[in-house]
């Protein structure tokens, strides 16, 4: 699987809203792309939906979402008629239609040697295709998270994780377990104290290697 830090590859590839070039559509955004096994399948209806809900959420801190499925793009249009009368959201952005694995085995969610038809495949064959990627504006990786079938994504965390993702991107900070949008912050243990007292001022200590700081201020979204 694509991990933390590889870069994404182009690729060119059908969704429901069209043939896309993952870079040129991407553009200079982040992106957030979430996999499905199958379309059609109650957990993924209820993330689908619950990301159109919150896609304003996405687009405000300049990231864009694709969503991708081992399904036809016809199918996927008709999958969003049952998401919208579930969740009374209908997803705008596009999915992809990985009907021959190319995009799954691209990213490692599929073995390189799967075999079969999109109509042939299970969601149980498919069960690997359960992964978000964050991708930053340079097209590297920055967040992988595979969650089994059995469990819906939780969607708030995910804005959480971009939120510290782009705060840490341009800062020399790391977020703490549960932060949220505010919360202190740690100086990064790879900063001298002369760099970092240049940096931020001062900092109040719980331990040598724990240095604590106000939150800095996000910067606006391209």
């Amino acid at each position: 699987m694509l991990t933390i830090g590889n870069m994404v590859p182009d690729f060119r590839a059908e969704t429901n809203c069209g043939a896309i070039d993952f870079y040129d559509w991407m553009e200079d955004k982040w992106c957030v792309l979430f996999s499905h096994p199958k379309d059609f399948t109650p957990v993924c209806t209820t993330e689908l939906g619950e990301a159109a809900r919150l896609s304003a959420e996405f687009e405000r801190r300049g990231a864009k979402l694709i969503g991708l499925s081992v399904d036809g793009a016809e199918r996927h249009n008709d999958w969003s008629k049952d998401i919208e009368k579930v969740t009374g959201f209908t997803p705008a952005f596009p999915m992809i239609a990985d009907t021959d694995l190319k995009v799954s085995k691209m990213f490692g969610m599929l073995p390189a040697d799967a075999e079969g038809s999109a109509e042939e495949r299970t969601a149980a064959d498919n069960a690997t295709v359960r992964t978000v990627f964050m991708i930053a504006p340079d097209k590297t990786v920055r967040m992988a998270m595979a969650y089994p079938m059995s469990t819906g994504r939780n969607f708030a965390e995910l804005l959480r994780v971009l939120d510290s993702l782009q705060l840490t991107a341009n800062n020399q900070v790391a977020t703490p377990v549960n932060w949220q949008q505010g919360d202190d912050v740690f100086i990064l243990p790879s900063i001298g104290d002369e760099q970092a007292a240049e940096m931020f001022g001062s900092w109040t200590s719980r331990l040598p290697y724990m240095r604590i700081v106000p939150q800095p201020k996000m910067a606006d979204a391209a």
